[in-house]
């Protein structure tokens, strides 16, 4: 028994040493990254750019009292959502946790619309009512943005039910982060899309840190691409900070999905540089850390080096970019903050669903 308790504690105390090394460990450079045309990384840089400017005008607006409740901010992890909206079609649905505009932006949802939701005015997604965390679109097959931890993963599953019953060809994109990975509703997810062979894609995005634990403290198994193997769900670990080797992991998953041979799993390794939310100080991790990864993995500094450096673009072709890019997020600011807010007629609105003769 005392040489039982002594490796317990040897392994309990080497988690953190392994947690130190894990973020960068978990960030090397894929070898023989899939190659994007001069389009497709103009395209992804474009996309990302404009989830990172919106996040940091949504940060500011945070912190000038415009926005009120929790703000969870998706800057660093830009290529996880922009790659698999690469290798999705029309009609693929989308569903989320809490950490949500840059999959709202990356579905095609208005700038102005996702701004005005989290200032709580009429012109937002939800008519100003539901918030950062409360967001849909139809339209747009987004299905939320929600509040509960992993509460989405049976929904996203539920989705793929529907598109299995129906055989629209469609898949359902689930998103979850590496502290929802616990969740024991995950586990029956898992379980019936297996049984039934439905059309998801399990999309992990582990930035390490869940609220602020290492995976490595909190987590027995941390390859979360394992999770799904007593189910016999394949999965595997992608590079979530390299928007290339997203959109080609996404090809394969979505495929397989789609083609009737039920669920993937995709752990995203990626990385968020900010606190889990806007009222999070991020002490449990070292500024240096941050540093490192944003300096030698940031997914939008990459595809701009790639874009100069390999075809030929010209920097001021990006600098316009950009500047395209702010000019739609500040008309976001300006719309979010002049758009009245709703009428307390609201209160009684969304509430009873009036059955049809």
């Amino acid at each position: 028994m005392d040489a039982g308790k002594d490796a317990a504690k040897d392994a309990a105390q080497s988690k953190p040493e392994a947690a130190k090394g894990g973020a960068e460990a978990a960030h090397r450079p894929a070898p023989n990254a899939p190659q994007f045309t001069r389009d497709e990384d103009l395209h992804a840089y474009r996309e990302m750019l404009l989830i990172r400017r919106f996040e940091e005008k949504a940060g500011q607006l945070y912190g000038m009292g415009l926005i009120g409740g929790f703000c969870h901010l998706y800057i660093g992890q830009e290529a996880v959502v922009i790659g698999m909206q690469m290798a999705s079609i029309e009609g693929d649905q989308v569903i989320t946790g809490y950490r949500d505009h840059g999959h709202m932006l990356a579905t095609g949802m208005e700038s102005r619309g996702v701004m005005a939701e989290l200032t709580g005015r009429r012109g937002g997604y939800s008519r100003g009512k539901g918030g950062s965390m409360h967001m849909f679109s139809r339209e747009k097959q987004f299905f939320g943005g929600h509040g509960i931890v992993g509460a989405q993963v049976s929904l996203g599953t539920g989705l793929a039910f529907a598109d299995a019953y129906r055989e629209n060809g469609k898949v359902s994109l689930t998103y979850m982060g590496d502290g929802a990975a616990n969740q024991g509703q995950v586990y029956e997810s898992f379980n019936m899309a297996a049984l039934w062979k439905l059309p998801v894609v399990y999309v992990i995005e582990n930035n390490r840190y869940a609220m602020g634990t290492s995976v490595a403290r909190a987590s027995a198994q941390t390859d979360f691409s394992k999770r799904g193997l007593s189910f016999g769900i394949p999965g595997e670990q992608v590079d979530g900070m390299d928007v290339r080797t997203v959109r080609e992991a996404a090809t394969r998953a979505i495929e397989h999905a789609r083609s009737g041979q039920g669920p993937y799993i995709l752990e995203m390794q990626t990385y968020r540089y900010r606190g889990h939310s806007m009222s999070d100080p991020a002490k449990y991790r070292s500024k240096d850390e941050v540093s490192k990864m944003r300096d030698e993995h940031d997914p939008i500094e990459m595809v701009r080096k790639r874009l100069i450096e390999l075809h030929g673009v010209d920097e001021s072709e990006l600098k316009a970019t950009d500047a395209k890019v702010r000019e739609i997020v500040n008309d976001a600011a300006e719309f979010a903050t002049n758009d009245p807010e709703p009428d307390p007629s609201e209160l009684w609105t969304d509430i009873l669903l009036e059955a049809s003769a």
